[in-house]
């Protein structure tokens, strides 16, 4: 396993992350996965003993169930707290009261020690905004966890699935107030899906953020086992829940040009799809969930792959996304500063 720093942090994390959304049974969440306790530690103990140090979950898979079973796991199996890296989140909807839910001050220090009690920790190491609360200043979200840094609770903050000036907005109150900064973002990013190479990846690469990467396979569709026609979807997520939202023609382009990799290797197309994330500059870790051990562990394989520049560039071309204002004009314009004018005379 690899590490890489976790944008301009000085914490290292594992290139791949134990992503937890199939832990727990609890409603719609049963349909991820619906994971038990011997399963859900089994899965963290292959992790783990392959060199896995980072684990990421949030307050709202399962209610709650995930973050009790991935904190009963570490306790019997008695893995050493400072070799671990857990990560958790809080925004979404945790019961019907008007307070259940968001970013308010109210509801961010509720769940903060909420999701300690179920993990069973003192601390989280990295704790995010799970996506945008319209409703609750950005000020007091950020006040808030500033606080919960500064009391020990937190060390480190991020956030999910927000727009490149909800992201800079939240960096420029902090840096105007001296705030803990946000110091990763948490965002879907697929071979089949770059749209957040718009205006996302380029906010990242400037300010210094890490880039933690969630479905990595299109909710399935890039691991080669579908096809256009929908067979092979049998009991597969993708069956009874079509998230994330994908140009499944890309997808399916994208993974007739991976095939051929794939085999040349022995291995699967998932593996490749992986492989091409984990070449991307601005990845500090891709977040991997799984079903089964034999998920788990083929996914997790994938850091063994390299793809060569020859296949990478293939792999762009045939996943690009289409041109769009004012990215191609960008693009021209950056062509005026390429080339270093010559004096004459």
């Amino acid at each position: 396993m690899k590490y890489r720093l976790l944008g301009q942090t000085g914490l290292y994390v594992s290139e791949l992350c134990l992503g937890t959304m199939t832990y727990g049974s609890a409603g719609f969440w049963e349909v991820m996965g619906g994971l038990d306790r011997a399963a859900v530690s089994a899965q963290v103990k292959y992790a783990f003993d392959r060199g896995i140090n980072f684990i990421d979950t949030a307050n709202v898979y399962s209610m709650g169930q995930s973050e009790q079973l991935v904190g009963q796991a570490i306790h019997d199996l008695g893995l050493p707290r400072d070799e671990l890296v857990i990560s958790t989140k809080a925004t979404g909807i945790m019961n019907d009261l008007p307070n259940g839910r968001g970013q308010s001050r109210f509801h961010l220090m509720n769940e903060v020690d909420a999701s300690l009690q179920r993990l069973k920790l003192d601390h989280l190491d990295l704790y995010l905004l799970h996506g945008l609360d319209p409703l609750t200043p950005l000020e007091e979200a950020l006040d808030t966890l500033n606080d919960l840094v500064r009391s020990g609770k937190v060390r480190y903050i991020g956030l999910c699935n927000m727009a490149a000036w909800q992201i800079m907005k939240g960096l420029a109150i902090s840096e105007k107030r001296g705030w803990s900064r946000f110091v990763t973002v948490q965002a879907y990013y697929t071979i089949a899906g770059r749209d957040l190479e718009r205006e996302v990846v380029p906010l990242i690469r400037d300010q210094g953020l890490g880039l933690m990467v969630w479905s990595p396979l299109a909710g399935g569709l890039l691991t080669g086992k579908l096809s256009p026609d929908g067979k092979g979807l049998g009991d597969s997520r993708r069956s009874t829940f079509e998230f994330p939202v994908v140009n499944e023609e890309r997808a399916f382009r994208c993974v007739d040009a991976m095939r051929p990799m794939a085999e040349q290797r022995g291995v699967s197309v998932a593996r490749i799809a992986l492989a091409w994330l984990l070449a991307k500059q601005p990845v500090s870790s891709v977040i991997i969930g799984a079903r089964t051990i034999d998920q788990l562990k083929d996914n997790l394989e994938a850091a063994e792959v390299a793809l060569n520049a020859e296949e990478l560039e293939m792999l762009d071309q045939v996943s690009q996304l289409p041109e769009e204002y004012p990215g191609w004009m960008l693009e021209r314009q950056k062509q005026y500063r390429a080339v270093v004018p010559e004096r004459k005379g």
